[in-house]
């Protein structure tokens, strides 16, 4: 049989299952029955009685797939693609009366299997889930027993058939055309739609699919021809490792592909390789068994990435609301000058004053509308690249600072903040991403205590040098402090005890202490306590670098 090149096989399957129903319906009805002809023809081994009952089944497959894009319209070229093959493959080994017949039969067997796949089954995505691929086992697997149980009951009526060898027959056939379809449709299906192949084309142009290939080729070959004996069979587990391989590495295209490739080549070696004395039901079985190992890894595989990809793209929007929330209090100081300093300049002016204290204030109102600008462009560079400014910053300053962003809510609320225990230590730090660290510890300080009786409101901010030029700052607060439980999943994003929290302000401080070389815990203790340490300046490096 010559092998169909790649471009050529994808330009058949578009031919068959165009992007739109734009071609002339009999030319996609005879690229159909043509396909169908030859997989049966294909797999035509090891008959039972000359009749359709073969250990592997392929063209069901392409006529589910077809039912399901087509609906009742593949009903007349399933139908003609089935006598077709009789009449080609086997000789009409029932005769025309009841080929006819039979074929009838297999038609509204397979098309009520493809009906309801059809209505479970109404978008692109075949198994990409864990249930998708139950309910698809569920479906075609009970299926397609009880169509071939009616079917080789209909020729056992037909005396084609002895009556001894109808439980063989049925058997046969039910497994044959299982483990063709289950082996088979995720292929065909994925070929039936333009992402489907472009996923497939993707997967052929890369280099571990030649790697596994050739592996799957290797393993073959030592199975049925590198052990000697006639026990050559029990090392047929080393076609585990091809599909394995596909399956975690190209989740269910890959999985597809090699899958089908290994039964494709079982095929072929147990019809023109000279392996006799391999009994098929083990090949059977040991076909259904390799689809569905690599099937479930596959599906596992595509919805772990799948939950990933929408992670990442959650954690972006997330990210984007917390860079909204310090946006908001890093601009809270410079609007509210530049409204202060824009007051001021109306009434200058109502007085007439146009002198150096109009100046003055204008130059002040520049100054903050850059400042305001600074702390845009910085943020968005930091959440973007992570990139720093770091500069040379006194702790003390940056806490006096946020005490006066807070103070209005400490007032209103009896919170007591005691900033007392700072020593004067200079590190050089991005100011505006530490200033976030502190603000969003003392935001969280600030929640846990509003749950204790007034008076008993305390927050505390200090800071310890420590060996290796290191500057260790605390922020404690009389709440009820983290437990176990809590303290092994507070760094993880997502987790929050606010009802409106989105769960990364801790997360997002970590990532800053730690990228300015220090380190961010929290303490389990009877209140809560949270430390990290940054750098410190060594004396006569205020200035450097």
């Amino acid at each position: 049989m010559r092998h169909a090149s790649r471009h050529g096989i994808m330009t058949a399957m578009t031919t068959l299952f165009p992007l739109r129903s734009v071609r002339t319906p009999w030319l996609v009805d005879l690229a159909f029955i043509v396909l169908y002809v030859l997989l049966d023809w294909i797999s035509y081994i090891d008959p039972l009685f000359g009749l359709n009952i073969t250990p592997w089944n392929p063209d069901p497959a392409l006529g589910l797939v077809y039912w399901v894009r087509y609906g009742k319209r593949a009903a007349l070229p399933w139908f003609a693609a089935l006598v077709l093959a009789e009449a080609l493959v086997r000789g009409l080994p029932a005769g025309l009366f009841g080929t006819l017949l039979l074929s009838a039969w297999l038609v509204f067997g397979y098309g009520t299997v493809g009906a309801i796949l059809r209505r479970v089954f109404s978008d692109a995505s075949l198994v990409n889930k864990r249930e998708r691929l139950y309910a698809w086992l569920a479906v075609v697997v009970p299926g397609l027993l009880l169509n071939g149980l009616v079917y080789i009951g209909l020729l056992g009526m037909t005396t084609h058939i002895p009556l001894a060898e109808l439980g063989k027959a049925m058997v046969r056939f039910g497994i044959g055309d299982t483990v063709g379809v289950v082996v088979s449709m995720p292929l065909l299906w994925m070929l039936a739609s333009a992402d489907g192949r472009r996923n497939l084309l993707a997967v052929l142009a890369n280099w571990e699919t030649a790697a596994y290939a050739a592996l799957a080729i290797g393993v073959l070959w030592m199975s049925f021809y590198g052990m000697a004996g006639n026990d050559e069979f029990k090392h047929f587990y080393l076609l585990f490792l091809p599909i394995i391989w596909a399956a975690t590495r190209q989740g269910l295209p890959g999985t597809g592909l090699i899958a089908f490739g290994l039964q494709f080549g079982i095929i072929c070696i147990v019809r023109w390789g000279g392996v006799e004395d391999i009994p098929f039901s083990e090949l059977q079985l040991l076909g259904a068994a390799l689809a569905l190992v690599g099937f479930f890894i596959g599906v596992t595989v595509d919805e772990q990435r799948q939950a990933a990809e929408e992670l990442k793209h959650t954690l972006r929007l997330a990210t984007a609301g917390e860079m909204a929330g310090a946006l908001a209090h890093e601009l809270n100081q410079p609007l509210t000058a530049l409204a202060a300093y824009g007051k001021a300049c109306e009434v200058l002016m109502a007085r007439g004053d146009t002198g150096l204290i109009l100046s003055e204030s204008i130059r002040k109102m520049v100054h903050e509308a850059g400042r305001a600008a600074d702390v845009v462009r910085r943020l968005r560079e930091f959440f973007r690249t992570g990139a720093m400014r770091l500069e040379a910053v006194d702790v003390v300053d940056i806490v006096r600072d946020l005490g006066r962003q807070f103070e209005h809510q400490f007032q209103q609320h009896g919170v007591q903040l005691d900033a007392g225990g700072l020593p004067g230590a200079t590190i050089r730090v991005d100011r505006l991403q530490i200033e976030l660290v502190l603000r969003n510890l003392i935001a969280n300080a600030y929640d846990a205590v509003l749950q204790q009786p007034a008076g008993f409101r305390r927050i505390a901010v200090s800071a310890a040098r420590l060996d290796g030029a290191r500057l260790r700052i605390s922020v404690q607060d009389s709440g009820p402090g983290v437990t176990e439980a809590v303290a092994a999943r507070l760094f993880e994003p997502f987790v929050s005890g606010k009802s409106s929290g989105l769960g990364l302000g801790l997360v997002l401080s970590r990532a800053i202490v730690e990228a300015h070389g220090g380190s961010l815990w929290a303490e389990v203790a009877g209140q809560g306590i949270f430390r990290f340490i940054l750098p410190l300046v060594e004396t006569g490096d205020e200035h450097g670098r």
